[in-house]
C-alpha cells in the first residue's frame, strides 16, 4: 500500500503559523543527506532556533514563575530545551513525513531518529524567527511547550541535591548520611539509611542500594519540613 503524500497545509496547521517565505520551512525540513541539499540543509536554522528557543523559554519561565529562584529557573530551562523534549515536540507536530532525507537515511527509518527530530524542531523555530520575528517564534514555542512548562516530565531536582540546597540556604552544614542497617543476601541487599541535618530530627530511607535509600531519606525530610509537598514531589 502506497504511503499517503504529506500535505504541507496539515503541518502548517499543527504549527499554527503561515510562512511569508515558504522556502524557509523547506530549508528547515532538509537534512544534509537530501539530494542537492548542499548548504541549504537545516543545520544553520537549527543553530539559530536553539538560541531562540532558549531565550523564549527563559522569557516564559521568568513570567510564569515570579517567585522562583535562579537555580530553579535554570533547571526548568534545561529540562525544556533538552534533545528529548524537542523531539517530543517534533513528534507532536508530526514532522517526520515532511523531513527530506537521502535515500539511505529514509530507508533506514531516520525520520523517527530522535536527534533528527530534535534538530528539525529547532530549525523550524529558527525559520519562524527569520520569517516573522521573535514574537512569532515565541508564539509557536508558547503553543507547543506550554503544557510542559508547568508539568515537567522529570524531577527538576533529586532529593539529595534539594536537601543540600535547603540546608545551605539556612546556613546549616551539609547533610550527612549513614547506613543504619543492611539486610538481605549479597546479590539483593536492602539498606536503611539515616540522614542528619543540624537542628532537625533525623529521617530514614530504605532502598535496594545506598543511593536509593539516601534519596528516600532526603525526600522524607523535605516532605516533613514542608520544603516539598506531595503535589510537588517528583517535579519540585
Amino acid at each position: 500500500m502506497a504511503r499517503r503524500k504529506p500535505n504541507p497545509d496539515e503541518l502548517l496547521e499543527k504549527l499554527g503559523y503561515r510562512f511569508a517565505r515558504p522556502e524557509l520551512l523547506d530549508e528547515a525540513l532538509t537534512h544534509v543527506s537530501a539530494p542537492g541539499a548542499g548548504g541549504q540543509s537545516y543545520q544553520r536554522l537549527e543553530f539559530l532556533g536553539d538560541r531562540v528557543l532558549g531565550l523564549a523559554i527563559a522569557d516564559m519561565l521568568y513570567g510564569e514563575f515570579p517567585g522562583a529562584p535562579e537555580g530553579e529557573l535554570s533547571r526548568r530551562l534545561a529540562e525544556l530545551v533538552r534533545r528529548e523534549t524537542c523531539a517530543e515536540i517534533a513528534i507532536a507536530w508530526d514532522v517526520g513525513p515532511y523531513v527530506k532525507l537521502g535515500a539511505g537515511e529514509a530507508h533506514a527509518g531516520e525520520r523517527r531518529n530522535q536527534t533528527i527530530l530534535a534538530d528539525v524542531c529547532e530549525s523550524i523555530i529558527g525559520a519562524v524567527f527569520l520569517d516573522g520575528g521573535y514574537e512569532a517564534a515565541k508564539g509557536l514555542i508558547g503553543r507547543s511547550f506550554k503544557e510542559l512548562l508547568n508539568a515537567p516530565r522529570r524531577a527538576l531536582r533529586d532529593p539529595k541535591s534539594a536537601l543540600q540546597e535547603w540546608a545551605q540556604g539556612r546556613g546549616l552544614p551539609t547533610p550527612t548520611y549513614a547506613v543504619v542497617e543492611q539486610t538481605g543476601p549479597d546479590h539483593a541487599p536492602r539498606f536503611r539509611i539515616v540522614v542528619k541535618v543540624k537542628g532537625t530530627e533525623n529521617e530514614f530511607g530504605n532502598g535496594t542500594s545506598k543511593r536509593i535509600a539516601e534519596q528516600a531519606a532526603a525526600r522524607s525530610l523535605l516532605l516533613r519540613e514542608g520544603v516539598w509537598t506531595e503535589e510537588e514531589n517528583g517535579v519540585a
